[in-house]
């Protein structure tokens, strides 16, 4: 069988000036069946996209807090480092996946990047604008379960379960979701921590960290596996 090529958006690193990639990501697609290709970043958008039509699918990375303008909010002192070329590339990557009905797996800073492309809003700092008891910032080891969220549609069945323990990395998180999608796992205190695009074949994006947990945890491999299988 033709191995599928996925499309990853890369990580920045703003004190080296430099693009980096966490293993993780690439290793969490080559076990699933998938070849990685590392994107550009600093490129005009439509040669980004170009490579993009080449490829089976689109893995949007965690990585910096997404800009409040594309959600038409002032930054907050609060609000953590941004990327605006990060910001700008993953505009017209995902919108053409969308186009093209590629899948498309968001994960961390991806589900909020998703949800403000299709309309919705962020909490610039859970901390601060939506306290609670749930904790949402884990410590190393990252890949340790640090609350559990609920679960229904079509990431339930895929895992077959309601409650699902999840390792948490983000201090930003969905305020008002996105028109075209649907909530499919959400935390204690309400965040939303999982959506899909309801009328796209594959647009999911979950809030935690698969990335970190698939070699240690069966779930995190089949998100990855249920990707690469629809690209």
């Amino acid at each position: 069988m033709e191995k599928k090529w996925i499309a990853v958006v890369p990580l920045w690193d703003e004190e080296k000036h430099s693009l980096w990639m966490l293993p993780n990501y690439l290793e969490g697609i080559r076990d699933s069946g998938g070849v990685p290709v590392i994107l550009p970043l600093d490129v005009p958008a439509e040669d980004a996209v170009g490579i993009l039509e080449r490829c089976d699918g689109l893995l949007m990375t965690g990585g910096q807090d997404v800009s409040p303008v594309l959600y038409g909010e002032e930054e907050k002192d609060t609000c953590g480092e941004l990327c605006k070329a990060r910001d700008t590339l993953e505009q017209a990557l995902y919108r053409r996946a969308v186009e093209l009905d590629k899948a498309v797996l968001g994960i961390c800073r991806g589900i909020q990047m998703i949800n403000v492309l299709e309309g919705g809003t962020l909490y610039q700092d859970l901390p601060t604008e939506h306290p609670s008891q749930v904790e949402h910032h884990g410590q190393p080891p990252y890949d340790q379960v640090i609350h559990e969220v609920q679960l229904c549609g079509p990431l339930e069945s895929l895992l077959g379960a309601r409650c699902l323990g999840v390792n948490s990395y983000h201090h930003q998180g969905i305020r008002n979701l996105g028109k075209n999608l649907e909530k499919m796992a959400w935390a204690e205190d309400g965040i939303v921590e999982a959506v899909r695009r309801r009328d796209r074949r594959f647009v999911w994006a979950v809030q935690w960290h698969p990335e970190f947990s698939f070699r240690s945890d069966a779930n995190s491999r089949k998100i990855f596996r249920a990707f690469v299988d629809h690209c």
